[in-house]
């Protein structure tokens, strides 16, 4: 019994312990420092060898301005524990009173204090980059290597040098580091891509790293050199030059495609359907592997029917059945047969033959996610054929199957376009509502222009009279039947001229435009929200989507340029804004992408 009253008094105390810390943690970042350095005192008197209450301590008593206590508390423990972490924090404490020369007196001490004991150095070196001084961080490491040589911090001198602007110096260690231990070349490119990808754009600091690995290339033959050079290409999403990289590298290890492959899913992950397919290309070439052979056959299947005009269709279907007659009708090739019954039913409007592909792939031995891809294809078929409660059940079993994957993720987005299809706008957007946070950033956006076309439209127009026509357009554009989807969205803009639904109807007869390359129609309809709905959610992807098609199609860069620039300036929560000033930047001639 006495064991349990201890147990339980222990417990009680941990609890009451956690919630004080807390409770410092709360008015410290609400900025009631009065009261944080009150909390944090008495956690102090609970646990007096605690650093980190200490420090927080200390930080309280100099956002009061309370300096000599402040002295007097770092002097004493010191004095007591003679780590040269303090003689930073009393330096610091009379910087915060501009004695630089005081201030200096302890830092010179702290970095001294490495040479007596080089262990030190952690705790120094830490905190001066905490307190962002970053020329001592940087001695304080290179003294620990002068005093032990078998220490390495090359990789915290690189990131320092990155800091302080010296990015010649921070890109020529850190490249050499990542040579010389392989195993810290991952966490380096990881800091090296933020660099690359950070908000500032005038260091050239992708132009050096360009030049530095180009340069090691040539100096040194080993195909580590080669491998990073195509990692940085990857980054900057110019894929052929990465290409050229893998092809040399598979020349001398001729191994595994593996890169190879990950290569042509970097490009058709970013839309890149040229570079990927000189690649898919490569790879038939180059394997034997049968598992390989059917992937890369599905996937330039894919990127051939995306691009394909009606006149294609016969020689694409033709080609789909010759890969399933060489590579048989096996768990092996569903892939292949799913891109058939998809090709027939959108394509060829031929639902009931495509639907007896996806029935017969069911039959096959095919594990939980084959069956997912083909019940998915089966869901998308019977809704084209506005068979709406049966898609439903297949999209439904996929989610119960699949509880929490992406793929579950998936068919919940299917279901809820099934329900806004059907003009079950409720059920929709609750649907759209929980999607919004999913983990999938492209089901999340997807998500959320759907709930905000709903529930902005239902807001303007109760009857929900405009949003049911815009439903059907959207529904004639899943079915592929574009001139009608054009007439219907048409309709929408004449019955509906000035109401809340004229903008995303525009938005949309712009993207069917594109899809028939009659770049002047839907320049048109993206100009007419800019002027008119300039004050909208939808202006940004007005001035993207014209942006793109001066820039891509048009080869008008002059009139390109501004439109990115009026999404970056004026539009820096947009989704298009990190292509935008990606797109800017390279019309503008900056080297430094």
């Amino acid at each position: 019994m006495k064991n349990i009253f201890i147990y339980i008094l222990l417990l009680w105390s941990g609890f009451a312990f956690a919630q004080n810390e807390q409770l410092a943690q709360y008015y410290y970042d609400k900025g009631d420092f009065e009261k944080a350095k009150v909390s944090y005192e008495q956690l102090l008197n609970l646990a007096p060898s605690n650093t980190q209450y200490f420090l927080r301590t200390i930080d309280c008593y100099q956002q009061l301005q309370q300096f000599d206590i402040a002295q007097k508390a770092i002097q004493e423990r010191y004095n007591r524990y003679k780590q040269g972490v303090f003689l930073v924090e009393l330096g610091y404490n009379f910087q915060l009173q501009k004695n630089e020369s005081k201030a200096k007196s302890y830092y010179d001490q702290a970095i001294e204090k490495i040479r007596t004991n080089s262990n030190d150095v952690y705790g120094i070196g830490n905190s001066f980059e905490k307190k962002v001084l970053l020329e001592y961080a940087l001695k304080a490491y290179q003294t620990a290597m002068e005093v032990q040589p078998n220490y390495n911090f090359n990789f915290q001198i690189g990131m320092l040098y990155g800091q302080l602007g010296k990015t010649d110096q921070m890109i020529d260690l850190l490249l050499t580091e990542s040579f010389k231990n392989p195993q810290n070349a991952n966490l380096i490119q990881t800091q090296l891509s933020r660099f690359m990808n950070g908000e500032t754009d005038n260091t050239g600091f992708k132009d050096a790293m360009r030049k530095a690995l180009i340069l090691r290339t040539q100096k040194d033959q080993d195909v580590f050199w080669n491998h990073y050079l195509s990692w940085f290409y990857v980054q900057q999403k110019e894929f052929g030059k990465a290409f050229i990289q893998e092809k040399a590298i598979y020349k001398r290890e001729p191994e595994s495609l593996m890169s190879i492959v990950n290569l042509s899913q970097f490009a058709l992950n970013e839309n890149d359907t040229e570079t990927a397919t000189e690649i898919l290309n490569f790879i038939l070439l180059n394997t034997k592997d049968l598992d390989l052979l059917i992937q890369t056959n599905a996937s330039l299947m894919e990127i051939k029917i995306e691009k394909a005009q009606e006149k294609d269709y016969p020689a694409i279907e033709t080609e789909l059945q010759q890969l399933l007659t060489t590579y048989e009708i096996t768990p092996f090739t569903v892939s292949l047969q799913i891109i058939q019954a998809h090709f027939l039913a959108f394509n060829l409007k031929k639902p009931e033959e495509g639907k007896a592909i996806i029935k017969r792939a069911l039959e096959l031995n095919l594990n939980e996610y084959q069956q997912a891809d083909a019940k998915m294809e089966l869901g998308d078929i019977l809704l084209l054929e506005e068979k709406f409660n049966q898609a439903l059940i297949y999209y439904s079993q996929i989610q119960l199957d699949l509880k929490n994957d992406v793929m579950s993720h998936e068919a919940s987005l299917r279901a809820a376009k099934t329900s806004y299809y059907k003009t079950d706008f409720e059920w929709a957007l609750k649907q759209f509502k929980e999607l919004k946070s999913a983990n999938t950033q492209l089901i999340a956006n997807d998500a959320l222009e759907y709930f905000l076309l709903i529930n902005d439209n239902t807001a303007a127009d109760s009857t929900q009279t405009a949003l049911k026509q815009f439903a059907k357009g959207d529904f004639l554009m899943y079915q592929n039947k574009k001139l009608k989807a054009i007439a219907q969205f048409q309709g929408i803009l004449k019955n509906f001229k000035g109401q809340e639904i004229e903008a995303v109807t525009m938005l949309r007869l712009g993207k069917i435009y594109e899809s028939q390359a009659d770049y002047t129609a839907a320049l048109g309809q993206y100009q007419q929200i800019i002027d008119n709905h300039s004050d909208g959610i939808y202006v940004d992807e007005a001035l993207f989507f014209s942006a793109e098609i001066y820039n891509d199609e048009l080869k008008d860069t002059e009139k390109a340029k501004p439109l990115y620039e009026k999404v970056i300036f004026n539009h820096q929560d947009s989704i298009y804004f990190v292509d935008a000033r990606k797109k800017y930047r390279e019309l503008r001639g900056d080297k430094n992408l």
